[in-house]
């Protein structure tokens, strides 16, 4: 019962193949190509793999983008199925005025920081609620309660968003590597402090935001490409998941198979 779990993103598509389709699965295969490569998997990364015997994928580039993974997918003859945003799956409760307008990737990483929290309810101090932060091309900071009920959450752009903003609208100005640093003096790290500290700054407010609404400090979990550049100058305990959006599928396609 092997479980193909594909993440597209806006830059990259991950994939990972695990041994069953629930949560705490072993991982058989994995790995990552960026988008403008999609048309190898079939002859490269996924050749030598064994046919899944079940595809889901979470989707965030478009159209034309799912259907050049389901040419490849032809490999081995098998119909994906894709995660839409809907009012409740995989135990969480989607809070969105228009729960269909949800990020999809946003709503697997929901229900994947909701398996987390299941797995340590049974702790002396299990969390009461998790913040869930995804760091790419975007960066999204969401709530999550104790019920699975999804709060809302917030949306900004990325580091590298930030700065090519600034270098487009602003005359003379390039944007050459930099350190973070508490007090820049030079540009380079004047640019990546301020995109750093700019992200930082969201998450611990939103952190704030909802330790008082529940009355505790919330389980912090980071995921995305650009998490473990972030993680260092953030100044809470917190957890990096590169698997969460993989996690979340596990536990919507298992949720599927017990209806």
């Amino acid at each position: 019962m092997s479980f193909l779990a594909i993440d597209i993103g806006n830059t990259r598509l991950k994939w990972a193949l695990y041994a069953s389709p629930q949560p705490g699965a072993v991982l058989l295969a994995h790995g990552a190509v960026f988008l403008e490569t999609i048309e190898t998997l079939a002859d490269s990364d996924w050749r030598g793999l064994p046919a899944p015997h079940s595809v889901l994928g979470c989707n965030v580039a478009g159209d034309a983008v799912r259907r050049r993974v389901e040419e490849q997918l032809e490999l081995w003859d098998q119909e994906p199925r894709w995660v839409v945003a809907s009012s409740h799956a995989g135990g969480v409760s989607n809070g969105y005025d228009h729960p269909g307008r949800l990020g999809v990737d946003r709503f697997v990483a929901l229900i994947g920081a909701r398996s987390h929290m299941l797995q340590r309810a049974v702790a002396p101090a299990a969390p009461s609620a998790a913040l869930v932060v995804m760091i790419g091309t975007a960066v999204t900071v969401d709530a999550l309660d104790a019920e699975g009920r999804f709060l809302g959450g917030m949306i900004m752009p990325g580091h590298g968003i930030m700065l090519r903003a600034l270098e487009g609208g602003t005359a003379g100005l390039r944007v050459p590597t930099g350190e973070v640093r508490d007090f820049p003096t030079n540009t380079s790290d004047a640019l990546t402090s301020g995109g750093t500290f700019a992200i930082t700054g969201a998450i611990e407010r939103m952190h704030r935001h909802l330790a008082k609404k529940v009355g505790s400090s919330p389980l912090t979990l980071m995921t995305g490409g650009a998490a473990w550049k972030v993680a260092p100058t953030l100044e809470l305990d917190h957890e990096l998941v590169d698997s969460l959006i993989f996690d979340g599928m596990l536990s919507l396609q298992s949720h599927r198979l017990a209806l």
